[in-house]
């Protein structure tokens, strides 16, 4: 999977008010998480039809933490899918709220290399206390 090759830099987050705006429920994949996204599929030999699934994994006082994977499935009445770069991205609809506005990255720097994942939905600290946040 994805997620053994490369280090998921994800947003751990505590959640922020959203302005009664309408949301559009978009990810936006860069160009460079897609470039890299194809040179691990051409390196694992996946078959063409292969997305790349986002999920919200946890919550509660410590905010959202985030998977990305590959996956064969795709299902159009609960999956949401984005399309960029050549990549296809998928994500279950009821997650897409919550996603809306995401930017998902990759860096590669003496810090680390890995995914990040900017969900201006959610700030990044900790939701309580006891963790960091306040």
């Amino acid at each position: 999977m994805l997620a053994r090759r490369v280090r998921v830099l994800a947003a751990v987050a505590k959640r922020k008010r959203v302005s009664g705006a309408q949301l559009k429920m978009a990810i936006t994949l860069t160009e460079i998480a897609a470039g890299e996204i194809k040179r691990v599929m051409e390196a694992q030999k996946l078959e063409p039809g292969v997305v790349i699934r986002m999920g919200i994994v946890g919550g509660g006082c410590s905010g959202l933490q985030y998977s990305l994977g590959f996956d064969r499935n795709y299902d159009p009445k609960s999956d949401a899918r984005y399309e960029q770069h050549g990549v296809a991205l998928v994500t279950r609809k009821k997650f897409a709220p919550h996603l809306d506005g995401t930017v998902i990255d990759f860096q590669d720097s003496p810090m680390g290399r890995g995914f990040t994942i900017d969900n201006p939905n959610y700030a990044r600290s900790g939701g309580c206390p006891g963790c960091g946040g306040h």
